[in-house]
């Protein structure tokens, strides 16, 4: 860090120069009265300080203390602030961001330092006109002062906390690799981990796969931003207590929530799927896979390789496929290749084709009549329409694909022929 701006201001007569070292001196000799003040102004005023104990208020007590006696050397003797007299500061801001306080937090502590030292000014310059002049000339000053002293501690956060990160992202690549390899770690700092995410050898989980298919921020579909907007919005707790662990990874981003007491697979669904809403309204379009619920790290390996199987059943637009929330027929249908569709009669494929662009009654009518064990009347109520409509559609669709809904297997080719057609259609709506 370049040597800092010289806090004494040129050009000033010799009876300012004095009535300014007369200010200074006074000041001087009430320092740790000054001092004191400002420690219970930050306490007072910065949340976070208010909850710390007396060993942390001697610290800050210490370091004001410091800063106030160089200051005001500095502006006695007209000369320059170096980085090596700042080797205290830097030092005590890696204590405090050690300790999780915010840069935020670190700067106010700065602010309420100047505030206070500049009112101990002011009350000892007095009120004559050259006094209040020779104290005027001492505010540029203070501000290069605290500029200066505070973006040199600002650094010495930033390089503390890009440590920490590519620290923390380094252990959660590798308890994530143990973790794939179907073993929960039992000791050291992996272990440690493990625990801070709820993870233990036989802890239900499930393995959630994400990938960017588009960006209109800024269309960069591989940037690394993509990646860690995901990573911290599904870090965010969901409707659960607790952290999820979560790596940006080979180009995508894994996720492993833990299944907590309280909880079941379509709670971990739904969160993932509005994360995936959000990130979408913001302009980032994911498609992500979740798998079944994992028994114990064991079974880890096999959710992950389900997570990104699903991913495959998600339209090219983005979406969720959640494999909990899947029938096998469900599956089964949304896996069917083209010769599946070939399959399906000509007859079939053109009456749900048509009734998609006429609003799906007969789609509707459909799966109505199988889910009320093809009970028409109590089909038609659950519709809304008479029973003699449903009645009709059903000989409609009977006329039209020579299939009667009223027989188990010709119920059961319609429903897979309109299975394969919606899981078709979605990937060609993009979706």
């Amino acid at each position: 860090m370049p040597r800092g701006p010289a806090p004494g201001t040129p050009r000033l007569s010799e009876p300012l120069r004095q009535e300014r070292r007369r200010i200074l001196h006074a000041v001087h000799d009430r320092i740790e009265e000054v001092a004191e003040t400002a420690v219970e102004v930050m306490r007072a005023e910065i949340p976070s300080y208010a909850l710390q104990d007396e060993r942390f208020f001697g610290d800050v007590r210490e370091q004001v203390l410091e800063h106030y006696r160089m200051q005001l050397a500095a502006l006695v003797g007209d000369r320059d602030i170096a980085p090596e007299d700042l080797v205290f500061s830097r030092a005590a801001a890696m204590r405090r961001a050690r300790a999780g306080f915010a840069l935020e937090d670190w700067i106010s502590a700065f602010r309420v330092g100047r505030q206070v030292l500049w009112d101990a000014l002011l009350h000892c310059a007095g009120t004559s006109a050259e006094a209040q002049q020779a104290a005027l000339s001492l505010v540029t000053p203070l501000m290069r002062y605290v500029d200066y002293a505070s973006t040199h501690a600002a650094q010495a956060y930033v390089e503390y906390q890009q440590h920490v990160v590519a620290d923390a992202d380094r252990e959660r690549r590798d308890l994530l690799d143990q973790l794939l390899i179907g073993v929960a770690p039992t000791r050291g700092p992996l272990s440690a981990a493990a625990q801070a995410y709820g993870i233990g050898p036989r802890s239900p989980m499930m393995a959630v796969v994400a990938v960017c298919v588009g960006d209109t921020r800024t269309g960069d579909l591989t940037s690394a931003e993509n990646g860690y907007a995901t990573s911290a919005s599904i870090s965010v707790a969901g409707p659960w207590a607790g952290r999820t662990l979560v790596v940006v990874r080979h180009g995508e981003v894994v996720a492993v929530p833990v299944v907590r007491a309280g909880m079941n697979a379509e709670d971990i669904c739904a969160h993932f799927e509005a994360v995936q809403r959000r990130l979408a309204r913001e302009g980032t379009m994911l498609s992500m896979g979740i798998s079944t619920v994992a028994q114990g790290a064991s079974e880890l390996p096999r959710a992950h390789a389900e997570a990104r199987a699903a991913l495959d059943l998600v339209p090219s637009g983005g979406g969720v496929a959640a494999l909990p929330r899947l029938s096998p027929f469900d599956y089964l249908a949304l896996r069917a290749d083209d010769l599946a569709r070939q399959l399906v009669d000509c007859r079939v494929r053109a009456l749900l084709e048509e009734d998609r662009r006429r609003g799906d009654t007969l789609a509707a009518t459909i799966r109505a009549f199988a889910e009320a064990d093809l009970n028409l009347r109590l089909a038609a109520d659950r519709l809304r329409i008479h029973h003699n409509t449903a009645h009709y559609r059903l000989r409609r669709i009977e006329e039209r694909t020579g299939r009667n809904p009223r027989r188990i297997a010709d119920l059961l080719e319609l429903l897979v022929a309109l299975a394969i057609r919606d899981g078709a259609g979605e990937g060609e709506d993009d979706q």
